[in-house]
Parts: C-alpha cells; sequence; structure tokens
C-alpha cells in the first residue's frame, strides 16, 4: 500500500519510538519518501525553501526510520523513529511545547517508556551525581541487589497494609527493573512483546477473556 501523492505533498507525523512523544510534522512528497524507505532515515519536503531535506544532514540530530503507517485515507504518514537529538530546531525535544491545554490526568501514560529513554540518555550523556549513572558504573552485582532488596520491600510494604507505601515500592522496584534490562542490553519492547503474546490474544466471539496458556 503506497501514500496517495496526487496533491503533491502529505504531512508525516513524527513519533519517538520508545516514548511515542510527538516529536514534528513535517510533509513529503514521492521523492522524499522514497529517499526515505532508502536510506532508513526520515526525509522531507520544505515548502518554504521548495527542496528536499534529509533531517539532521546538518546539526547531525536524524531519525532513524522504525515503522510507516498510513492513516485510513492514504493521504497522512505516521512514522515512528529513534532520533538522535532534538527534533526542533529551537533545541527542544519535541516541536509541540507550547501547551495550550494542560492534561487532566497527573500521570503519563507512557511513562514507563520515558523512563527508559531517561536511563539510556544518562549512559549516552553522563551526569554527575545522577544516581542513574551510578548504578550503571557500579554494574550488574550493585543493580542486581538493589532489585531482589526493593522486591523485598514490595512485599513488606503489602504486609503492613499500607497502600501509599507499597506505590513507592512499585514505583522503586519498576524503576531498578528498568536499569537492570538496560545495563544487560534487553530492549524493554521484547518484555512488552512478551506480554502481549502471554496476555493478548483476541477474545472468543462470545466477548470472554481469552484462556492464557502460562498463567
Amino acid at each position: 500500500m503506497k501514500p496517495d501523492f496526487s496533491k503533491g505533498l502529505i504531512p508525516a507525523i513524527i513519533i519517538d519510538s520508545t516514548t511515542k512523544e510527538v516529536l514534528m510534522l513535517a510533509y513529503m512528497n514521492e521523492v522524499s519518501y522514497q529517499k526515505t524507505l532508502e536510506t532508513n532515515e526520515t526525509w522531507f519536503y520544505s515548502r518554504s525553501r521548495d527542496q528536499l531535506w534529509h533531517k539532521g544532514a546538518t546539526s547531525g540530530h536524524t531519525q532513524q526510520v522504525v515503522s510507516i503507517r498510513l492513516d485510513c485515507d492514504q493521504d497522512t504518514l505516521l512514522i515512528e523513529v529513534v532520533a538522535q537529538g532534538p527534533a526542533c530546531h529551537t533545541g527542544a525535544t519535541s516541536c509541540f511545547f507550547n501547551e495550550v491545554k494542560s492534561p487532566t490526568v497527573d500521570y503519563h501514560a507512557n511513562i514507563l517508556e520515558q523512563v527508559v529513554a531517561e536511563i539510556r540518555d544518562r549512559e549516552q550523556t553522563p551526569i554527575a551525581g545522577s544516581y542513574t549513572n551510578y548504578l550503571l558504573d557500579k554494574g550488574i552485582d550493585k543493580i542486581g541487589k538493589k532489585v531482589v532488596e526493593e522486591a523485598g520491600e514490595v512485599v513488606i510494604a503489602a504486609k503492613n497494609d499500607d497502600a501509599q507505601e507499597l506505590i513507592g515500592e512499585v514505583s522503586d522496584l519498576l524503576y531498578h527493573s528498568l536499569v537492570l534490562l538496560h545495563q544487560q542490553g534487553v530492549n524493554f519492547n521484547d518484555v512488552k512483546k512478551e506480554l502481549t503474546r502471554r496476555f493478548g490474544k483476541k477474545a472468543n466471539s462470545k466477548g470472554d477473556r481469552p484462556e492464557i496458556e502460562e498463567w
């Protein structure tokens, strides 16, 4: 299935493959689309300069393509990328930083993905005094010890019948587990794939919960 370039240009929405944050919106013509497929990096068509442009060609902030999807009308692209640096020319991670309306919930739906991205960024750009950098520098023995400790504290919080304490300890356990995955070179998406394999089966025609083989 190919995009409909009958009108010349189509919008391309670029999102971070890990955090799912919308990074930018640009336009593609058929040539830039083909170059994106060929190079596995994003290419766009600049309406103001009337020419092709390779994202990151001058700044180094390229975008490696992970997936490309078409909308139902085949005239808009949704492209997931691994971004090598900020997407916006202002230096911001995303072009969409001007808040018009605040979210009504007090949490981010993709917060775990954001934590994973933060751990990755800490390794790539260490910060003095960073606890994440401390753990990564100490390695598997220290990280593993913390995972075991936090797991025990989760059980203690549950036995104390203290919901707020339990929330805090589970948060600590999740964080240290994500650091452990990163230190071991395991992609968090692979964990989600395994959970999808176990629990993501479609319900039957009656709408009942599908049977789970392992759990």
